[in-house]
This record gives structure tokens, sequence and C-alpha cells, in this order.
């Protein structure tokens, strides 16, 4: 069992989680500019272009969702011309998706965003609070895929 002080910092870390989330979420709920697109469609989008053209239940996987889910956010993904179907080689029944040159093109429109408001965010900290936020985050992160990956629930 976890001293007082450790369940302390623990409850401190999942209050600001809770906020963090829902600001994202607020944001997120309103793209802005041309070529904004939602946080689904963006995590889809960054899977197939990370991770190669690949059926719809390894993307559901990737992305922890369920296929009927996925099945619509593809099916719209289509629609806008960012993600196309193919055969699978390995099994003519089946398809494939992959990114369009399109697709491409708006994730790292949507990418580049991103990464000058979070830059714009840090702008006042100090380069090594900076450094220090992105090794925590992504340690954190990389537990925290790990421990849900075992069946922990947090």
């Amino acid at each position: 069992m976890p001293d007082p002080a450790e369940l302390a910092v623990a409850e401190a870390v999942g209050s600001h989680l809770i906020r963090l989330v829902r600001l994202v979420e607020r944001v997120q709920a309103q793209p802005h500019g041309p070529d904004a697109i939602e946080r689904a469609t963006y995590l889809l989008l960054v899977h197939l272009v990370k991770d190669g053209p690949q059926r719809a239940g390894a993307l559901a996987d990737a992305v922890h969702s369920d296929p009927s889910t996925i099945s619509r956010q593809v099916g719209h993904l289509v629609k806008l011309g960012y993600v196309e179907r193919t055969a699978d080689p390995d099994d003519g029944r089946a398809s494939r998706l992959a990114a369009t040159e399109e697709g491409r093109r708006v994730l790292e429109t949507n990418r580049a965003r991103r990464t000058a408001s979070i830059a714009q965010l840090l702008a006042s900290w100090s380069p090594a609070d900076r450094t220090a936020l992105a090794e925590l985050l992504g340690r954190f992160v990389t537990d925290f895929e790990e421990y849900k990956s075992r069946g922990a629930h947090a």
C-alpha cells in the first residue's frame, strides 16, 4: 500500500490529468483553420502514416477502439479522400486501409499547427523545464501504456 505522501502526489497528478483532458477535449471539439480535423481522425491518420497500410481490425487495436467505431470513422475519412481501401494481398476478401497523399498532407498541416501551439504555450518556460516536461511526460505515457497492457485499471 502506498504511503500517504505517494497517494497525495498520485491524487494531484490525477486531478491535473483530468483538467488537461477536459481542456484538450474542449479545444478539439471546435477544430480551427483550414484542414482542421477532429482528434479521432487525426489519430487514425497518425497510425496509418506511421505504421503503413493495415486492416481495420489492426487499426482498431492500435487506437484502442472497437471495430464498429473505426468502420464509421474510416468511412468518413474515405469520403474526405484522406484514406483509401485496397485489396489485402494476403486475403482478397479483406481490405487494407492506407493514408492518401491528401491524408498525409492534412495530417502534417495539423501536426505543424499543434506543434506551433505547444511551442507558443511553452515559450516562457526555461529550456530545461521544457526538456524535463517532454522527458517526464514521455516516461509517464510509456509507463501508463505498459500498465494498461497488463490489464490494470487506472
